[in-house]
């Protein structure tokens, strides 16, 4: 079993008169900034001489060069993976230097001296700051990947704390552990959800079932979204007495349906593309090849017309009327 790590865990006051450093100022950089400092953390800014840098002096932080975040006795990093490596960054050997994701220390692209901790929500970077507000916080996988000073785990734990990442519980987990569960959702399990959706959409067509129907079915009414909140809020069984005999019956009589399909066996492969390092390699090249090919790939699968698609779909169909039609009716 997991270690489950709670507020009533960690001492505050490890973190007394220490000086925070917040590099990156984006998605996760502005809500770990707010949300450190609202815990009363002295948090400095450190960005790019950009539009972050300025949002960040317009919210009352004091910024300044990336480097100068060596000086800090904790260093939250908060940029993409690919760009952490290239930082000019060299933190004294009692720093701790906190990551939001696992992958750079598990592939071996980011060491610097010191205490190395990891703090990874699981959420998006605006709704860490939204949770935080809302008082109720998020999951959170908390790790240790080096401990130079026997206060690595106490600091990092104070850091989830400080940003509301333990009021629903942190899970310990090494580096590696949290990298192939990140990348396994993101390149074994989106594939294949992506590749069942299209094949249902098919079949669908295939009966004359509109494709304005399908989409709301499987996205526009928001009941998938809501289903899997009963799924998360109350689980997999009582959830289920939500749904009508007729819909129970036909889920549960065909659970098996596709078991002859050897889908773990291509899952398995995808996943030892991760653990050997390999995606990891391929996502160097990819980066210092300037992400040519990650530009065809969006065009290909999100660009104008997707885009043109859904958002046509979303004007006929969803909120968005019904926001229209009640402000028609003002």
């Amino acid at each position: 079993m997991a270690t489950i790590h709670r507020e009533s865990d960690v001492d505050p006051g490890v973190l007394a008169g220490a000086r925070v450093a917040v590099v990156g100022y984006g998605n996760q950089g502005r809500s770990w900034a707010l949300n450190l400092r609202d815990s009363g953390l002295d948090v400095r800014v450190y960005a790019r001489a950009d539009a972050s840098r300025a949002q960040a002096q317009a919210e009352g932080f004091a910024t300044g060069e990336i480097a100068a975040a060596s000086d800090a006795d904790v260093i939250c990093i908060l940029v993409p993976d690919d760009v952490i490596p290239s930082l000019p960054l060299r933190p004294a050997d009692r720093a701790l230097t906190v990551l939001a994701s696992g992958y750079t220390y598990a592939f071996d692209r980011f060491a610097p001296p010191g205490d190395l901790g990891m703090v990874a929500p699981r959420m998006l970077g605006p709704e860490v700051r939204l949770c935080f507000e809302e008082g109720i916080g998020f999951i959170t996988a908390v790790g240790v990947h080096r401990d130079v000073t026997g206060t690595a785990l106490p600091r990092t734990l104070a850091i989830a704390r400080a940003i509301g990442g333990l009021r629903q519980g942190g899970i310990e987990m090494t580096a590696r552990q949290e990298a192939v569960l990140d990348l396994g959702v993101e390149q074994v399990l989106s594939p294949a959800l992506a590749h069942v959706n299209m094949a249902f959409v098919t079949a669908m067509l295939e009966q004359d079932v509109p494709l304005e129907a399908i989409m709301t079915e499987l996205v526009l009414s928001g009941e998938v979204e809501r289903t899997y909140r009963l799924l998360r809020e109350q689980g997999f069984a009582r959830q289920m007495e939500y749904h009508s005999p007729t819909s129970q019956y036909g889920q549960l009589s065909r659970r098996g349906a596709f078991d002859h399909l050897d889908v773990l066996s291509r899952m398995r492969e995808l996943t030892s593309d991760i653990t050997s390092g390999r995606f990891a390699d391929e996502w160097d090249r990819e980066r210092d090849g300037g992400h040519a090919r990650l530009a065809a790939l969006k065009e290909e699968f999100c660009g104008a017309l997707v885009r043109e698609i859904e958002d046509d779909l979303r004007r006929r169909l969803g909120p968005a009327v019904a926001r229209a039609s009640g402000s028609d009716g003002a």
